[in-house]
């Protein structure tokens, strides 16, 4: 089937604004490949030093450089229930790639973080630079010229973009990307969700609340909820990284151990990560994404994921592919349902089957499990002898609540949407926005910090038509914060039947939920953007239908606020040259752009 019009347009333009900086990519990747295996050219003690510890057999292959040597990046720590399950990854790993004919190294740790935690903590403050010192850290594991391919262990927000960014400095190895799974389904999501609001309206205490919060997020795995670590192993499979059906197989089964050991051969025998991450594969995460009403995180990382591979993607290749790409997938805050019941539904094959079918997808391209994107729709299973194989999916969904064809789409666009206008650019998630609250026109209410919009809604002041303006929110300013504490307040608003939209720059991920929420706004209020100008009461009109961010007012006639912003204590002072360096939101929002930091508005 060819190709949707609309997706090769989209594909076409990136090709060519990305020409020159692909093309220097692919040389410099190219060269390092053909240079052959690094540790051949060190030194006696330099190689001395990288298999000192190694056992007598793997000493000799290393020594004669008779056997590929695989590098294992790793996340693993057990205080992150995504993470936990990796502590018993690398031995299995080594096992592996030995009986395939290799050798497998513990190449370095990088830092994981959980939003979750953190959620209105300074340490929020962290979370998105995360992203950029877990790339620095894969870079670091990788550097010693030790290695032939590698394997990435790695789950949750930040850590999978990082994980890759750092892999692409890399892109001559071939590298898989090994996921964990997600936890058994606990506390249906609407509960939990329902729960929250009540406390939020002081109806329930904080004992019931816990109790609420451990029913749900309860053993080892990847939380349920379909945000930003869901929508990583969502679309990193969907780009060709993960081997066929591995992103939701739960931890501790049969299953997930047989796609672990068998990620650690693929990466034997696959393409360089930079020949698989090209512009089509960029193209396909991005209307995976778009089909299952993904985190709107990824307008910032696959901005940044796409960069590190010398490939220049916009906001408006977004909102072009948004736009011819339905909406196949209901998964909370989208819908009642969690990623168990997605898998359970017919998951990625379904997904990935349909979009071909549809040419919604490139399927002519390069995959750790070979060429051609035709293998991602087959499902993995055990034999009955044990050992893992893959055969084609059933072609119809299981649960059409949940994940649906083409032809009987939840809607016939994508779940996020570009808004533009005097307030700048921002994005909105509107899988799960009903159509009657796409369109807000009401009075700003200004604030400088969350916690200011939460005392105000205690106080009994805010329960009217409003435009909730958050500002100084931004990467510059403070790092970037999620604002999850945000839902619940204007959740009841909502439920009150007071006509209520979000405004910020800073980030909400997949927890907007049913509140319209135009975020990531750009450029941000500490550099000077428009949000800096606006004042308590200016008319705001948050417009998701056609794609309009504006006000009543002449902002120019305006002095923007000045930030009071605390950046000291939980180690937000060791982020000061992150906070002066950083690019804008729909540039990726990266301390590794080349270009000037963002630019102050006179």
């Amino acid at each position: 089937m060819s190709v949707h019009p609309v997706i090769a347009e989209v594909t076409t333009r990136i090709v060519e604004r990305s020409v020159e900086s692909r093309s220097s990519y692919v040389q410099r990747m190219r060269a390092a490949a053909a240079e052959g295996p690094a540790r051949g050219a060190l030194g006696c003690a330099n190689l001395a030093h990288g298999f000192a510890a190694c056992g007598p057999d793997d000493k000799a292959h290393l020594m004669g450089a008779e056997r590929r040597n695989v590098a294992i990046v790793s996340s693993y720590n057990d205080m992150l229930s995504a993470h936990q399950p990796f502590e018993r990854y690398p031995s299995i790993l080594k096992k592996a790639v030995l009986q395939a004919g290799g050798v497998a190294q513990m190449a370095g740790g990088v830092p994981a973080m959980c939003d979750g935690i953190t959620q209105g903590r300074a340490g929020m403050e962290l979370s998105l630079f995360s992203r950029d010192v877990v790339a620095m850290s894969t870079a670091i594991a990788l550097s010693h010229d030790m290695f032939d391919a590698a394997l990435m262990l790695g789950v949750c927000d930040k850590i999978v973009p990082g994980l890759l960014i750092g892999a692409l400095s890399f892109g001559h190895l071939p590298t898989v990307f090994v996921p964990a799974g997600p936890m058994p389904s606990g506390l249906p999501n609407t509960e939990k969700a329902k729960v929250r609001q009540l406390a939020a309206e002081g109806k329930v205490d904080r004992v019931q609340l816990l109790e609420a919060e451990a029913a749900s997020y309860h053993s080892a795995g990847t939380c349920t909820f379909y945000g930003t670590a869901n929508s990583n192993q969502l679309v990193l499979e969907a780009m060709g990284l993960h081997l066929p059906g591995a992103s939701f197989v739960n931890p501790g089964t049969p299953l997930r151990r047989a796609l672990t050991e068998a990620a650690a051969a693929a990466a034997l025998e696959c393409a360089p990560i930079g020949e698989i991450v090209d512009e089509r594969a960029v193209v396909n995460g991005v209307v995976a994404l778009l089909a299952t009403g993904g985190s709107t995180n990824h307008t910032m990382h696959l901005v940044a994921m796409a960069a590190a591979a010398g490939i220049t993607l916009t906001w408006d290749d977004f909102n072009d592919l948004s736009a011819v790409t339905p909406l196949l997938a209901r998964v909370y805050p989208n819908g009642s349902a969690d990623i168990n019941h997605f898998q359970a539904a017919g998951g990625m094959p379904l997904l990935i089957g349909e979009l071909i079918d549809a040419g919604l997808m490139h399927p002519d391209v390069h995959t750790v499990a070979g060429y051609g994107l035709g293998h991602y729709r087959d499902e993995p299973f055990l034999r009955e002898d044990g050992t893992l194989d893959w055969r084609p999916a059933e072609r119809q969904t299981r649960d059409a609540s949940v994940l649906r064809g083409t032809a009987d789409a939840f809607s016939a666009d994508g779940g996020i949407r570009v808004l533009d206008g005097a307030l700048g650019r921002a994005v909105m998630k509107v899988s799960a926005v009903a159509p009657e609250h796409r369109v807000v026109t009401a009075p700003a209410r200004i604030f400088d910090d969350q916690a200011d919009f939460l005392a105000a809604f205690d106080r009994g002041e805010l329960f009217r038509d409003l435009v909730a303006v958050v500002r100084f929110q931004g990467p510059r300013a403070n790092g970037m914060p999620e604002l999850h504490k945000l839902t619940p307040a204007l959740g009841v608003l909502m439920d009150r039947g007071h006509r209520v939209a979000l405004v910020t720059d800073g980030r909400m991920s997949g927890a907007s939920g049913k509140v319209p929420a135009a975020i990531h706004c750009t450029p941000e209020a500490a550099a000077g953007g428009p949000l800096s100008r606006l004042r308590d009461g200016d008319l705001v009109t948050v417009d998701a239908e056609s794609g309009r961010l504006e006000v009543d007012v002449d902002l120019g006639q305006r002095e923007p606020a000045q930030p009071d912003l605390a950046t000291h204590g939980t180690g937000r002072e060791l982020f000061a040259a992150f906070r002066e360096r950083v690019g804008r939101p729909d540039e990726g929002a990266s301390v590794f752009s080349s270009a000037p930091p963002q630019a102050v508005i006179a």
